[in-house]
Order: structure tokens, then C-alpha cells, then sequence
């Protein structure tokens, strides 16, 4: 016996009828749930909060500022990685006396892929914080080779003792005689604008340090580390010598108001310098002999650096004048401040002798 139409049509409605409403009560309860875990997942890290314009963010409590959930979960993670401790008062990576080399064909291209960790002529140890942060000062003009050698020479010396530093040639433009002293003026004040340095090296460019021993860092006295080099036997060249290469603090070279200005030419600026050091009652310190030794590398004298004959007469003077002859009195226009990579160019006019 076939059922009746009228039935049969019923059932399919029922069917799809019950079907619709399931399908409602599916997503109508998917909605509820995915909401609420949102605001459960808000809840836990930080109160939900909402904007004039109804969009809810995350306060991060009273007197911080909002933050959307995207800037949450994308900040990175804090550093939690151990501070750096300081480096060893004598560096495990000293090797002592080198033999040096200088060989004709060097480049500095090849300097400066054997210092891959110095940047813009500066370094810093990668594994420790280094006890004296140092700015190495050299003055310059038609020296290229010898300052290739000494970069060359010098780099790896200064990261073997893990220093914090940057090397600084100051370059001295045109032809008129050459001024060290005024250079190195220049160097520590040039070098003061980049950083708060705790200790200034004044580094000729023609001597490079044979032994890593000797320690280029400050003292609680002003430092003479060049007691000997292969032109003089490894022996001082005089009593009471003050050159080549020296180390004072900021404090130390206030105190004798830096170098005197009025030395053009070769000659009379260290001792100038020692008098000055002297008359502050300071005390000159050297390191051992057999460690303070230098090779200098060896050269014509240069033109625009004639002996300086009038150096005894400014040395006899200096104790009267030496207040308002140095760093206060130190004028110069910087011309180009350049940044290669393993050292910073200033090179700057200093002007012309006064007559």
C-alpha cells in the first residue's frame, strides 16, 4: 500500500527543515566558542580594553601605554643572555716578543681582511668588557707605507690585549711645515667627539711595537713606552726622553693643558711635554726594557719637517707660557672626517707658523 503524497511531501520538509536548524546551531556555536577563547587568551596576558572607535586592545596597566595583540606576540623576546664579564686584568691572548715583518707587497686590502672584527677603525673584545676604552692618536702627512705597517702591526697587537679602541690618523693638509704636537691637539679633541675615552696613546707612524706585553693602557701616571727601538741599540735615546710613543688619561692631559702648539717642524715638542708633565709634579713611568721595545722603520727626513732650530729658545720659555700655549689655545679647521675600516681620517688645516 504507497504512502500518501500528502505525507511523503511532509517528511522531505521535516528533513530539511531539521538539517537547516543544525546547521545554524553548528555555527552559532563555533562563533560563541572562538570568541570567548579570544577573550580568554586577552584575559590571561593583559585586561582588554576598548577604544572610542569599539576596537579592543590590551592595557598594559595603569600609566602604560596601549598595545594591539599583533604588537605583543611580534615584540622579541628580552635578552636573557648572561652579561659580559670584564676582561682579564693580563690577557690570556699575549703572545710577547714577535718578529716583525714588512714586506713590500703588502696591501691594504690584506690588512684589512686579517681584521674582520674592526669597523670603521674601531674594535671591542667579543667575549669580555674590556677595562680601558683607548684612543690611539697618530699624526700624519706623506706616510702611507709606514702607516700601512704599522696597521698592519698594530691591530692585532691591540685585540690581543683586548682592548676597547679606535684608531685615529690625523692628517695634516697642505704643504707648510709639519706640526706633530698640533696634530696630536687635534686628535684628542676630534676623538673626544666620538666617545669619553679613558685613555689617549700619541703614536708616531714610523714605530711599531715589537713585544704585546707592553701594555697599551693608562696609568696613575703619565706612560713612556718606547724605552728602546732598533735605531738606538734598545736604549733610551736620552735621559729624561718623552717621545715616539706616550699614555695619558683625560686628567693627566688637561692637567698640562695638552701639547704646545708653536713646534713647527722636527723636534722639541716631547720635552716640551715633559716639562710640563714635571711642573704638574707627576711622575714619568716606563716599562721593562726588554719589554719596551719598538723597530722603527727607517726613512728620509721629510720635506716640510726640517729640524726645528728654534726648539731650545720655546723649551726655555715653557714653564711661563705653558697655561695659554696647548689645548685651550689649539685653533684648526676640520676638512673631511673619513671612516674606512680600520682606522678614522681627519684631516684637518692647522694653519702657518706665526713669524
Amino acid at each position: 500500500m504507497g504512502v500518501c503524497p500528502a505525507v511523503s511531501m511532509f517528511f522531505r520538509k521535516c528533513k530539511y527543515m531539521i538539517l537547516l536548524l543544525l546547521s545554524v546551531s553548528i555555527l552559532a556555536w563555533y562563533a560563541t566558542f572562538s570568541g570567548e577563547t579570544v577573550k580568554a587568551i586577552q584575559g590571561t596576558l593583559l585586561p582588554v580594553q576598548t577604544l572610542a572607535d569599539n576596537t579592543e586592545v590590551l592595557s598594559g596597566g595603569e600609566g602604560n601605554s596601549w598595545r594591539s595583540v599583533t604588537q605583543v606576540f611580534s615584540n622579541p623576546l628580552p635578552d636573557t643572555s648572561p652579561p659580559k664579564q670584564s676582561c682579564p686584568e693580563k690577557s690570556p691572548l699575549l703572545q710577547g716578543a714577535l718578529n716583525l715583518t714588512f714586506e713590500d707587497s703588502l696591501t691594504l686590502k690584506e690588512v684589512e681582511s686579517e681584521n674582520s672584527g674592526v669597523a670603521e677603525g674601531q674594535y671591542q673584545p667579543p667575549d669580555c668588557l674590556a677595562q680601558q676604552s683607548v684612543a690611539i692618536l697618530i699624526p700624519h702627512r706623506n706616510r702611507e707605507k709606514h702607516l700601512l705597517y704599522l696597521l698592519h702591526h698594530l691591530h692585532p697587537f691591540l685585540q690581543r690585549q683586548q682592548l676597547h679602541y679606535s684608531i685615529y690618523v690625523i692628517h695634516q693638509a697642505g704643504e707648510v711645515t709639519f706640526n706633530r704636537a698640533k696634530l696630536l691637539n687635534v686628535g684628542y679633541l676630534e676623538a673626544l667627539k666620538d666617545y669619553d675615552w679613558d685613555c689617549f696613546i700619541f703614536h708616531d707612524v714610523d714605530l711599531v711595537p715589537e713585544n704585546d706585553y707592553n701594555l697599551y693602557k693608562c696609568d696613575q701616571q703619565p706612560k713612556h713606552l718606547v724605552v728602546g727601538r732598533n735605531a738606538t741599540g734598545y736604549k733610551l735615546r736620552y735621559k729624561g726622553y718623552f717621545g715616539g710613543v706616550t699614555a695619558m688619561t683625560k686628567d693627566q692631559f688637561h692637567k698640562v693643558n695638552g701639547f704646545s702648539n708653536t713646534y713647527w717642524g722636527w723636534g722639541g715638542e716631547d720635552d716640551d711635554l715633559r716639562i710640563r708633565v714635571e711642573l704638574q709634579k707627576m711622575e714619568i713611568i716606563r716599562p721593562p726594557p726588554l719589554i719596551a721595545r719598538y723597530t722603527m722603520v727607517f726613512h728620509k727626513r721629510d720635506s716640510g719637517n726640517e729640524i726645528n732650530k728654534d726648539r731650545m729658545r720655546l723649551l726655555a720659555r715653557t714653564p711661563k707660557v705653558w697655561r695659554k700655549d696647548g689645548l685651550n689655545t689649539c685653533s684648526y679647521s676640520t676638512l673631511s672626517v673619513e671612516r674606512p675600516p680600520l682606522y678614522i681620517n681627519v684631516t684637518v688645516d692647522i694653519g702657518e707658523p706665526m713669524h
